[in-house]
């Protein structure tokens, strides 16, 4: 009880500096532009699979230049060594969990074997609670499995948010704090969605390879992420195969 409270008092007190530093960081923080290049495609030989990308503006690549350097390309380019890679970006800078299940109403029904998501740093800045946004990721995973029929889910965890360097302290240690229990819920969710995995993006995030404006992925972070996603799907379509 006692530590709630405290808990609660420190909020209360730091609340002013962090809304204070949060429209600061909006104001300062330079705005960069997605990459560009192309947002679907048909590459590689092998074994079709469809691959769906949907999230925020780390899935479109604000951070680098050109998709090659995002994870779509990384990505893409890992899995084309073995399969024939149907592939298609749904992302957009600034998207909550919210947004991206409005934009995926308007996609017409199809198949995809694998999507992958990124999601929940908007969520996060904003006023959201853990529980609506596990509620919202609930609804995403059964829009993914009823309108696009998909086999997997690889569901990509919040970031490390309390080791942005664009983010000042208090702000950062409050973002971190609910980047982190955002995270704990989600993997309690996932862990009763068979069809579903976690991507965790480990490892400490280097100030030399974050973007520019210090809050979002570059070149290297992008490479990380996509080896990590690449596995992933690989384990599984082997899994499949046998």
């Amino acid at each position: 009880m006692f530590k709630s409270l405290s808990k609660l008092l420190t909020t209360a007190v730091y609340a002013p500096i962090i809304i204070a530093q949060g429209r600061y960081v909006k104001k300062v923080t330079p705005k960069l532009p997605e990459a560009s290049g192309e947002r679907s495609g048909s590459v590689g030989e092998g074994q079709k699979i469809r691959l769906l990308i949907i999230g925020d503006s780390a899935a479109a690549g604000v951070g680098v230049a050109h998709q090659s350097q995002a994870l779509a390309g990384h990505l893409v380019s890992a899995l084309a060594d073995s399969y024939q890679v149907d592939w298609l970006l749904l992302a957009k800078s600034g998207h909550t969990t919210l947004d991206s299940l409005k934009m995926l109403s308007a996609q017409p029904p199809q198949t995809f074997d694998i999507i992958v998501t990124s999601l929940g740093v908007n969520d996060v800045t904003g006023s959201l609670s853990p529980l609506t946004w596990i509620t919202q990721q609930q609804d995403l995973i059964t829009q993914l499995r009823t309108q696009f029929n998909c086999q997997q889910i690889l569901i990509t965890q919040v970031p490390p948010m309390g080791q942005f360097p664009a983010l000042p302290q208090p702000l950062r240690r409050y973002l971190g704090g609910r980047s982190s229990q955002f995270n704990r819920k989600l993997a309690q969710l996932i862990t009763s969605q068979t069809d579903c995995q976690l991507i965790d993006i480990d490892g400490e995030l280097n100030q030399q390879d974050m973007a520019e404006d210090g809050f979002h992925p570059g070149a290297v972070i992008y490479q990380h992420w996509a080896d990590i996603v690449a596995e992933k799907i690989h384990a599984t379509v082997k899994i499949k195969e046998q």
